[in-house]
């Protein structure tokens, strides 16, 4: 017979206690397995930011020794930064994975989108996103969202139910108890599923340093051309900006979060390793979408309309 000071005692120091760090990376694969369990058709969004590059990383795990089951999507503005576009095209040849590209320009070249007064893209991209959903029968859509991020995503479940035009209704969500997720959906309906949900910023880079990881050079300390509106940094380029009195400025920057040029601004940094970056991060007291998106910016509920639409 057992007695309760017979019971081993886990230390932090014995190979069964688990790291916080290992217990979202469990939690994170065991999401992408019952995806592959549930669905037919999921696909990864996979833009080559850092939080899809993790959600990448998991699902290559998740499944070793055998190929990721899902194909890659990526909305494409047209508005990239080179080295991300560059990055993403290195990591599908080498995994071999397959990659679908929508492409915003597609849409304003015959009719079904226009070009916004304010030159950004960001918020054309449902359109392109929504038409490759339906034409290619994706039941189940990874996103690298987290809660940490912002107070619409904060409620957002794991397995989050889009009706059949891709609008997420926050009534209809259904409960998440312990790790059930449920993945009923009509015909035409689509699942969302957030495998970063619990993560923080900070996780996330903590896990990139304990992987390995490998990311677009943009994320780290770097000279770029930049000008200030409404109080960020944008990069000069292509797409609109600057314009005549936003004067271009050559500053030491990095990118907390990267999305479409025009919207995504930068933040003075010398952080030129990853360590480095873990000490900004841990100081900082804006999220990273508070402190560096534009889109985000546009009204006090500005993801939330957008998420109502059929956003990421």
């Amino acid at each position: 017979m057992t007695t309760a000071t017979d019971s081993p005692v886990h230390t932090e120091d014995t190979p069964f206690a688990l790291s916080h760090l290992d217990a979202l990376e469990a939690e994170s694969v065991h999401i992408f397995r019952e995806v592959a369990g549930e669905f037919e058709r999921p696909v990864i969004l996979f833009s080559g930011g850092k939080d899809s590059i993790v959600m990448l990383h998991l699902a290559l795990k998740a499944f070793a020794p055998a190929p990721v089951p899902f194909s890659l999507l990526h909305v494409d503005t047209g508005h990239n930064f080179p080295e991300v576009i560059a990055y993403r095209d290195r990591v599908v040849a080498e995994h071999g994975l397959r990659l679908h590209v929508a492409h915003v320009q597609d849409f304003i070249d015959d009719g079904r989108l226009r070009e916004r007064p304010d030159g950004t893209r960001n918020p054309l991209q449902t359109v392109p996103l929504l038409d490759a959903i339906e034409s290619n029968r994706f039941d189940a859509v990874f996103g690298g969202g987290r809660r940490d991020e912002e107070k619409a995503r904060a409620k957002e479940r794991v397995f989050s139910l889009r009706d059949e035009f891709g609008a997420w209704d926050p009534r209809r969500q259904r409960p998440e108890l312990w790790s059930l997720y449920n993945g009923r959906h009509a015909v035409g309906e689509h699942v969302r599923v957030f495998p970063l949900s619990n993560w923080t910023e900070l996780d996330v880079w903590q896990y990139i340093e304990r992987e390995g990881i490998e990311l677009p050079e943009i994320y780290y300390a770097h000279e770029r051309d930049v000008f200030s509106r409404n109080g960020m940094w944008l990069t000069a380029g292509e797409w609109g900006g600057p314009k005549e009195n936003e004067p271009v400025q050559r500053r030491l920057i990095r990118y907390r979060t990267v999305g479409d040029m025009s919207c995504t601004g930068a933040v003075d940094s010398d952080a030129t390793d990853i360590q480095a970056v873990i000490a900004e991060i841990a100081a900082s007291r804006l999220t990273e979408r508070g402190a560096t998106r534009a889109d985000d910016k546009l009204s006090e509920a500005a993801m939330e309309d957008r998420k109502r639409e059929g956003y990421f």
